[in-house]
């Protein structure tokens, strides 16, 4: 009781200090910390295990099991990416849903994201499972780290229709504003991820010691016990929104604006996981230890940007529900003031990444401990873009509008990191495409490759803060007919 109404006090404390300042509208600021803040600690809690796996997988390994676990879990996060993007129309639909008081066709709307889940992941699952090796060569020449990242990718590949469906449960709850109950459930699966993932990497007590092999078989045995937890969690009744399988079960409306709001955010993820493989190539071109410090300076990254995952998933819930109430000035004040504390809660993370650099580096144990320090300050310097592109991207999405976070990431990606990416390669360099020799190389080395990150993110936060700014995603949610017209 003492530690809840501990985090209560700094939740209204913290709004209100910067209301004080003139920096937020403090009733609007706390409505979006409320929501934020669970959201933040369960991706927080995700993205420790994944770093845990690094840790352990490196202190067991080294940096060549490093880089395999890297470049396995990018193909993972192809499958992940696609389930992030089918649940942003879950919690589109259902915000908006909720906001208009149509409770029962809230509930439906989870079980269309249920079956469109399952037929993107089961043959992803599939074809990981068969083809782990050819796809692992594509990145790098090494037979160690193919054989490292082939192996678990295959196994945490079998995990992914259960992660599918995990990802749906949570927001479809953040579409009822219920962002707490998730929270609960990864406080339940992380312990077993996380011993799992000890005893089977470093084979304590009567386990065999399986290495990368053992994170893999902890994270997809976690996944499984996370998807059996929501599943009774929603078919019992008693939460926000209910997976009701004794009604009809296919609705081609809600199923049409689900794929509506997700296709969108589909090609943009498949666009962000398709440009990191060539961005890996180039990093694999530099060796093994600038692949393994930019995965570990990605990991640290990705724990300091929770409160941008959590603003963006706020930004969805109270926008949609505006929305869905038919208030549109409240949906684009709430848009706008998650926005700002969201960025001033970035950029004083995004300082202490930068200052205490070197120690988060030598925690991993890496042998080359400057370049990853240099890697994760670059990363710092690039939070307030990613916080900008990313709370910006969870007010379009609760308006059903995300053509747009789909042409930033083209942008960014495309025109702006992978070109700068290129030119750091050696002078002359150059590679084959269907029997054609084309030149890439500059030779700017490794510094071209930190502006190439930077850049990224800051294209991509202009972009979407454009479109949020222009107020056409008013006229989109009206024409989507889901909500208040509904």
């Amino acid at each position: 009781m003492a530690i809840r109404q501990s985090v209560r006090a700094v939740l209204e404390w913290y709004p209100a200090a910067l209301a004080r300042f003139g920096l937020v509208d403090r009733v609007k600021a706390t409505d979006a910390l409320d929501l934020a803040a669970p959201v933040m600690v369960t991706g927080g809690l995700r993205v420790l295990l994944r770093m845990a796996d690094f840790l352990m997988v490196g202190l067991a390994l080294g940096d060549t099991a490093i880089a395999g676990l890297e470049l396995g879990f990018q193909y993972y996060f192809v499958g992940f990416g696609l389930s992030l993007a089918v649940t942003s129309g879950t919690i589109s639909v259902v915000s908006r849903l909720k906001g208009a008081g149509n409770h029962a066709r809230a509930d439906l709307a989870v079980t269309q994201s249920l079956w469109l889940s399952l037929a993107i992941s089961l043959p992803l699952a599939a074809v990981s499972w068969l083809y782990a090796e050819p796809l692992i060569a594509i990145l790098t020449d090494d037979p160690v780290t193919i054989a490292l990242g082939a192996t678990y990718l295959a196994i945490v590949m079998l995990s992914l229709p259960f992660r599918f469906f995990s990802l749906i449960a949570s927001r479809a709850l953040a579409g009822g504003a219920d962002t707490r109950t998730p929270m609960y459930v990864r406080f339940l699966t992380l312990p077993t991820n996380v011993v799992l993932n000890a005893v089977l990497i470093f084979g304590l007590g009567p386990a065999p010691k399986l290495g990368i092999a053992g994170a893999a078989i902890g994270t997809a045995v976690a996944n499984v016990v996370a998807a059996l937890v929501f599943l009774a969690l929603l078919v019992s009744g008693r939460f926000a929104v209910q997976l009701r399988l004794r009604r009809p079960l296919f609705d081609l409306g809600l199923l049409g604006e689900i794929v509506r709001v997700a296709s969108p955010l589909a090609g943009m993820r498949l666009l962000q996981s398709l440009g990191r493989f060539p961005f890996l190539f180039v990093l694999g071109v530099f060796g093994t230890p600038v692949l393994a410090a930019y995965a570990i300076g990605r990991r640290v990254v990705l724990l300091a940007l929770m409160p941008a995952w959590g603003f963006s998933t706020a930004a969805s819930t109270l926008v949609g529900q505006a929305i869905g109430a038919g208030d549109d000035e409240d949906a684009a004040d709430y848009g706008w003031q998650t926005l700002r504390i969201a960025l001033l809660t970035q950029l004083l993370i995004g300082i202490v990444i930068v200052v205490f650099a070197h120690p988060i580096a030598m925690a991993f144990g890496t042998e080359h401990v400057d370049l990853t320090v240099t890697f994760v300050r670059v990363f710092g310097v690039a939070i307030a873009g990613f916080s900008v592109s990313r709370t910006m991207r969870g007010s379009l999405r609760g308006a059903g509008d995300t053509r747009f976070p789909l042409y930033g990431t083209f942008l960014g990606t495309y025109l702006v990191r992978l070109p700068i990416a290129a030119v750091a390669l050696p002078a002359g360099f150059t590679v084959t495409i269907f029997g054609f020799s084309i030149p890439l190389g500059l030779g700017l080395g490794v510094p071209a490759i930190y502006v190439a990150l930077v850049a990224d993110y800051y294209v991509k936060a202009a972009v979407n803060t454009g479109r949020f700014y222009s107020g056409a995603w008013k006229s989109v949610a009206k024409e989507s007919k889901v909500g208040t017209t509904d």
